[in-house]
Formats: structure tokens, C-alpha cells, sequence
């Protein structure tokens, strides 16, 4: 993956995809805006949300523990996973014990953050995606650019070829003659899944909540593909982050609140699925938890980043945000894009790589991605947080050194006196542009013009002089009755 300003730049000279962009995300903005404008009390439930998170986040082995016991005692089984290598093999492992060889998947963030369809690939098994945004991503063998909306990136048109071209190589082909009909587009696609849902044995899904203390598994979705997924298989396997525990019930209430308004814009979901371990007769009859890890407990470990782990997964910060909408997702490098992506990326990866490094960049801290966060994360000050860190990494010894330079020149009075005062001298030869690597800086802005005299040289010219009695002090170089030293 290409460092953030490489791709952005690639990016922002795609015309068709910034218009894509720009219409998508300005359409979802504007429902956000008013379906949160009609609660007088969002301001409260965000400071809750926020409270809940934080709270969980204090005490998360407490939570995850007692998930645990839950999710054992109602029939299902738990696995913990310590890194991407780890959820993928046992994933791999379960599936090749039923003897299945497909499977059909809910849209999750967490397996494409260990990249789960590439392993099981590895392993001869084949993962479908359901959710018709994923569906169409895989189909053109394309990367979600969006949390929510993985092909925003695509318009209509382009999905209807995507559709034709590919949808016969991965089971039931289009039909002929399709148009880009939005509803013709998602008969298609209905039509196409159908087939999978009811034959295949497997499912695997991620979860939006999971509550600790009954065990159950929260899936908040649209479609419906997921609770089709999520009851016609034999067995179920969830891959759930362990940031993803609430305490209660009653905690849930406030983010099937928070999340559908700050997401698609709806006063409610469409389909919220819950599931509590297993039950003879109904639903798959074996449920797998796989906990996965993954670099949060690093995350938690942080004061400042840890408040990244309250996200939802609502995309609003997208949504919001000036440079995700010029550039697009893919531009990030990694599954969790924008500005949620910019300050989690780097603290589940590190930063010892170029693109990783980058990304705390990526943003011009206009601080748009707070205001609209459903829990408050404080993303501009992660950002800046990241940045600090970034800078500190022996990668960044120039810029290090230009500030320690910087530091010194501008801890002494004489020292910075005499800096003026070169500077001063050396006023007509200073170029109007940077030379070398920095003249990027200078493609924008000129180079501040400077001055004859520093403020301190005129100050010890004109003003130094003590004020007589009864002078006006905010009048500098006044004495009483004197009118030649008039006010500069």
C-alpha cells in the first residue's frame, strides 16, 4: 500500500470517483442531520454512549470474562484469539470440521481486518459475501472503501456491468437485458443469494454488540441478508472484537439509539438480530465466539488512543469528513478508513511502516469527525496524539532535529536576536520558493516576507524608554505633555 499524500493524489484526479463520492456521502449527512435534529436529548444520549464505552473499557476483563460464562452456559463455545494468524486458523479449523467446504458470510469489519476470506481461500474453502455492497466488492474483485458502504465508490451503472460480467462465475447469473434500475439491481442480487442461503451449512458473521451478562450476539443490518445467515445454517461461527461488550441490556438501549441515526440516518434499524448461544430446533445448532484481539490490548494500554475502541461502526465521521470525501476509501490502506481509520489503523498496526506513519496525517483537524461522533471520540486529539509519536520514530530524524534546532535558537534571547537579525540581512536574496524536497510547501503559500527591523530591535529603538509619572503605560514611548513621541 502506497503512503497516504501517494494515494490521495492518485485518488483526488479520479473525477467519476469524487463525484461518486460527493453524492453519497452529502445524501447520507443530510438524513443524519435530520433525524438527530428531532431528539432534544441527543446530547445526552451521546454523553451516555461515551459513559458505557468508557466504563466497559476500565473494566474489560471483568466483562469479557463474564461473556464467557454466558455464552458457555447457553450452549455456544468460545475461542480467544490473539493475533489475525490465530482467528484465522481456528475459523479454518471449524469450518473443515463440518466437512463444508463454502460458506456464507454477514458483512463483518473484523474478518476483513484479519483478512479471513484470503485464509480460508488458503484452506480450499469459499467465502460468499451476502450484504449487496460486499457482494459487490468481491464480485469485481475490488476493496471496500466505506465502513458502512463498502462500494461507495460505485455508481449504478457500474454495478450493473459488474453484475453482468461476474455474477455467473460465482453462481446464479444476472439476468439478461439488466438494467440499472436500483431495484432491479437488488432483484438481482436477491435472486443470486437466495440460492446460497438456503444451501449453504456454515455462516460466519462479526457482531455489532455482545452482551455480557446474557451472552448475546447483536447484529444491526438492512437488508435482511444477515438474519438469513444468521438462522438457516447449521453452525455459526462470530469473529467479535473484544472492544465490542457491553455490560446490559439496558446499555444496548442507548446504542440501537445512537447507531442507526448516526449511520444510515433512520430512527431505528431495519433489522436488528440477537442470538443467545444455541436452541434444539431452532437456529444453527453449533455457535463458535471467537474473541479476537488483535492489537486492543496495546490500544487500552494507550490513555490517549484507547478511546478509538468506543467506536460503533456508524461511518458518520466519514460522512463529515472534507478529505475522506475528495479521496475515498481506498486511499487509507486498510479496511477502517477516514478519520476513525487514521487514528485506529496505526494503533492496531504500529507505525514502523511508511503508510502507517502516514495516516495520522490524513486529516486537516478541522475537528467535524468529533462533533458528529455518536460516543464522543476526540479524534482530532488522537491525531494529534499519533503525530507525536510518529515524529518521536528514528524514520523522522531530520524533522527531529529541525525542531531541536528551532527549540534552542528560540530558548535565548541572544540567540534568537542574532537569528533575527541574519535573517534581516540575508531578507533580499531569500527565494520566493522552497528549494529541493521542500518546495512542495511553497506550491501553495509564499514564503512570509521579512521584515527590516524584528519587533524587539524597534521595541529598544522607540519604546524601552521608562514612562514618566502619570504617563498613559499602554501608550509605550509617551511621556506626560510630551508630543513628540506619539503612540506607534
Amino acid at each position: 500500500m502506497l503512503p497516504f499524500p501517494e494515494a490521495a493524489e492518485r485518488a483526488v484526479g479520479d473525477s467519476q470517483l469524487r463525484h461518486n463520492l460527493r453524492m453519497a456521502t452529502r445524501t447520507i449527512r443530510h438524513k443524519r442531520e435530520e433525524v438527530v435534529g428531532e431528539l432534544d436529548d441527543w446530547s445526552a444520549l451521546r454523553a451516555a454512549g461515551k459513559a458505557v464505552k468508557d466504563r466497559t473499557l476500565r473494566h474489560l476483563d471483568t466483562y469479557l470474562e463474564r461473556l464467557e460464562a454466558a455464552v458457555t452456559a447457553a450452549g455456544g463455545r468460545v475461542h480467544w484469539a490473539a493475533d489475525a494468524a490465530e482467528a484465522n486458523e481456528i475459523v479454518t479449523g471449524l469450518v473443515r470440521a463440518t466437512g463444508e467446504t463454502d460458506v456464507v458470510k454477514v458483512k463483518s469489519m473484523a474478518t476483513q481486518e484479519i483478512e479471513l476470506n484470503e485464509a480460508l481461500a488458503q484452506a480450499g474453502i469459499i467465502a460468499y459475501e451476502t450484504d449487496l455492497a460486499e457482494l459487490i466488492v468481491q464480485l469485481s474483485d475490488d476493496l471496500p472503501s466505506h465502513i458502512l458502504v463498502p462500494a461507495i465508490h460505485r455508481n449504478r451503472a457500474e454495478i450493473r456491468e459488474i453484475f453482468r460480467d461476474r455474477m455467473a462465475a460465482w453462481g446464479v447469473a444476472a439476468p439478461e437485458g439488466l438494467g440499472d434500475d436500483p431495484r432491479a439491481l437488488a432483484e438481482a442480487a436477491r435472486v443470486h443469494l437466495r440460492e446460497r442461503f438456503l444451501r449453504s451449512r456454515v455462516a460466519i458473521s462479526g457482531a455489532n454488540f455482545a452482551v455480557a451478562d446474557t451472552g448475546t450476539m447483536v447484529v444491526l443490518e438492512s437488508e435482511g441478508n444477515g438474519r438469513m445467515c444468521l438462522t438457516l445454517p447449521q453452525t455459526l461461527i462470530s469473529v467479535v472484537g473484544i472492544e465490542k461488550v457491553v455490560p446490559t441490556w439496558s446499555d444496548l438501549e442507548v446504542f440501537l439509539q445512537l447507531l442507526p441515526r448516526s449511520s444510515t440516518g433512520e430512527r431505528m434499524n431495519p433489522y436488528t438480530s440477537t442470538w443467545t448461544g444455541v436452541a434444539p430446533g431452532d437456529g444453527p445448532q453449533e455457535f463458535h465466539l471467537v474473541l479476537l484481539d488483535n492489537g486492543r490490548s496495546d490500544v487500552l494500554a494507550d490513555e490517549v488512543g484507547r478511546q478509538a475502541l468506543r467506536c460503533i461502526r456508524c461511518s458518520a465521521c466519514l460522512n463529515i469528513c472534507p478529505v475522506y470525501e475528495r479521496t475515498g476509501g481506498h486511499a487509507y490502506g486498510s479496511v477502517y478508513p477516514g478519520p476513525i481509520g487514521a487514528i485506529l489503523t496505526p494503533q492496531l498496526r504500529g507505525t514502523a511502516s511508511a503508510q502507517e506513519a502516514s495516516l495520522p496525517y490524513a486529516s486537516s483537524l478541522c475537528g467535524a469527525c468529533y462533533e458528529v461522533c455518536p460516543v464522543a471520540i476526540d479524534i482530532p486529539e488522537v491525531l494529534v496524539h499519533l503525530r507525536e509519536e510518529v515524529a518521536a520514530s528514528p524514520g523522522h530524524r531530520a524533522e527531529k532535529a529541525a525542531m531541536g534546532a528551532a527549540g534552542w535558537v528560540l530558548g535565548g534571547e541572544r540567540r534568537l536576536g542574532a537569528a533575527q537579525r541574519a535573517a534581516s540581512a540575508a531578507r533580499s536574496v531569500v527565494p520566493r520558493r522552497m528549494p529541493g524536497p521542500a518546495s512542495a510547501w511553497t506550491d501553495t503559500r509564499d514564503i512570509p516576507e521579512i521584515p527590516e527591523e524584528s519587533f524587539r530591535a524597534w521595541w529598544r529603538r522607540e519604546g524601552a524608554a521608562e514612562p514618566a509619572p502619570g504617563a498613559d503605560p499602554a501608550e509605550p514611548g509617551r511621556s506626560g505633555g510630551d508630543e513628540e513621541g506619539g503612540r506607534r
